[in-house]
């Protein structure tokens, strides 16, 4: 057994990196632009959040890193009246700046079914729910 303590005093700190960081009810309603579109949004700010990147001499995951940074930016963005975030860089150093913007509602477009004519035009009609 006293060759397993020191090992769980090292272990402890690496599996409570994460604890605490979670996504709440304010940040549950900002969603992430990854692919950078936020045309017709208002701009409301920027956010920078940062986390551990390193515990000790060991590097924490990358993935978890970003993932955590997501989470606390949704949050912040979300005391800010922003509906809608962007990463504004790459992480580094385990911060990382992001834009916030309000973007209104979104809401799904409508389907539409498409239906060529015998002259060659097309007809479009939307789909109801």
């Amino acid at each position: 057994m006293k060759r397993w303590s020191p090992l769980l005093v090292l272990c402890l700190p690496l599996a409570a990196c994460s604890w605490g960081i979670k996504l709440d009810s304010g940040g549950e309603k900002v969603r992430t632009a990854w692919n950078g579109d936020v045309d017709g949004c208002r701009d409301v700010g920027k956010v920078t959040v940062s986390v551990m990147d390193h515990v000790g001499p060991m590097d924490r995951s990358g993935l978890k890193v970003r993932d955590e940074l997501e989470v606390l930016a949704r949050n912040e963005a979300a005391t800010l009246g922003a509906d809608t975030i962007k990463p504004l860089g790459e992480p580094r150093d385990g911060a990382q700046a992001w834009g916030a913007w309000h973007c209104g509602r979104h809401e799904r477009a409508p389907m539409k079914i498409e239906q060529k004519n015998a002259d060659g035009s097309t007809e479009t009609y939307p789909i109801k729910d």
